[in-house]
């Protein structure tokens, strides 16, 4: 089918729903909770896998759902629980739906088992979340034997299949998810030879970087991944350690952890638009997309919080779609947010006057690609409204408040000063 016809077509016909959620992760499912809490009827949440959950339906770990539900839940169940919420909610969920194209005026082009059809609706939010970089993307070196995957990979082998894919892998990387990727080996007999990070300290947070040690995991930063041998598989790596020197491990595979990135996918092949740094949807404090018509939310916005973030973000957006459908789509023109190296993004990534009373997002959200040591500042209109010195680390969140002046300021702009 030619995917261009269908949209021509979108002007003669009553949209299909008020709101179409485009992915049915944390964030998607708190955004279609909270649309039909507010009383909009028609909401449709589409995705392309056969259940709702998002990555938790294979993290099969606690804790999840603590601030959503209070109460812990493991990964698969914490995917149950969203599921048994939407349904309860009376949201029309499609599953096995993969959505190929977007259209400017609310139109979905979608694939599935009956085949390809244009869905409508008069708001679209787009929570497709984030992925792993796999080792195409990271120009790992070495040879090509099976046994070098991601976290996805690995829970997904777990979770589905009963199967843990080695017993002695290499783990690459420090980030919150290369911890959970730790806990599931150790409880399902995998002892890790190593962890290693590129980086001088561990990305995750404090409370986790004693965990490799406990369970006699060494765990090496401003390491790196030398080499990867194997015939059928693989059978030994080399890391190059913060000295210089080569150790060389006997490991039955590498395991691939972090440096996520957004399911952008679609909007690479759409002509919205992509916030840079980030290189997820561009969003204003309502997470209103360029094109009025889209919202986003969750990881597509940034790599990567916990699923607990983004359920919270996710409620927040559909309280500003409800809000929204309630008026006509705000056009005004947008004040993008400029920054520069070391900060690596800024969330929203522009402020639109005539928003909504009650935004969805009340703080910048910031990330620096590197330690660094000085002076944040925020400014408008050239003028310094607000700052922090201190040690700043890679990946970290960083909140800064927006204050109500910035919706009126023609001018928005991080500065960073470093000192020694």
């Amino acid at each position: 089918m030619n995917g261009s016809k269908p949209f021509q077509q979108m002007g003669e016909r009553t949209p299909d729903a008020d709101v179409i959620v485009i992915g049915g992760g944390p964030a998607g499912v708190a955004a279609a909770l909270e649309l039909k809490a507010r009383g909009i009827a028609r909401v449709v949440i589409l995705d392309r896998e056969q259940a709702i959950g998002g990555a938790p339906r294979h993290c099969s770990h606690s804790p999840f759902g603590m601030r959503e539900f209070g109460r812990v839940y493991f990964g698969p169940a914490y995917a149950k629980r969203l599921q048994r919420e939407v349904l309860d909610a009376g949201v029309d969920i499609r599953l096995g739906h993969s959505v190929v194209e977007l259209a400017q005026d609310g139109a979905v082009l979608v694939a599935s088992a009956r085949g390809v059809e244009t869905l409508s609706a008069r708001r679209i939010v787009l929570a497709t979340g984030a992925r792993e970089k796999p080792r195409s993307a990271r120009l790992l070196p070495g040879d090509r034997p099976v046994g070098v995957i991601t976290t996805g990979t690995l829970q997904s082998f777990v979770a589905f299949h009963g199967i843990m894919p080695f017993r002695r892998p290499l783990i690459i990387g420090s980030e919150l998810v290369s911890f959970s990727a730790l806990l599931t080996c150790l409880t399902h007999h995998a002892r890790p030879v190593a962890m290693i990070e590129p980086e001088p300290e561990p990305l995750a947070w404090s409370a986790f970087q004693w965990f490799p040690r406990l369970f006699g995991v060494p765990f090496h930063c401003r390491a790196t991944l030398a080499d990867i041998r194997g015939r059928g598989r693989v059978e030994e790596a080399d890391i190059r350690l913060a000295d210089g020197r080569l150790l060389t491990v006997k490991c039955d595979g590498v395991l691939l952890t972090g440096r996520f990135t957004p399911e952008a996918a679609l909007l690479d092949a759409s002509s919205l638009d992509v916030a840079a740094g980030s290189a997820g949807a561009m969003i204003d404090q309502d997470g209103r997309m360029p094109n009025p018509v889209f919202f986003a939310g969750g990881n597509i916005l940034r790599a990567v919080e916990t699923g607990g973030w983004s359920f919270r973000e996710g409620r927040r957006v559909g309280a500003a779609v409800a809000d929204d459908l309630a008026r006509e789509p705000c056009n005004t023109r947008a004040v993008p947010v400029t920054f520069a190296d070391p900060l690596k993004l800024a969330v929203p990534a522009m402020l639109r006057p005539g928003g909504l009373d009650r935004p969805a997002f009340c703080d910048f959200q910031l990330r620096f690609a590197r330690r660094v040591r000085g002076r944040l500042s925020l400014h408008l209109d050239g003028a310094e409204v607000w700052s922090r010195a201190g040690l700043w680390l890679p990946e970290r969140r960083v909140l800064v408040p927006i204050p109500g002046a910035a919706f009126e300021a023609s001018r928005i702009a991080f500065h960073f000063l470093e000192t020694d």
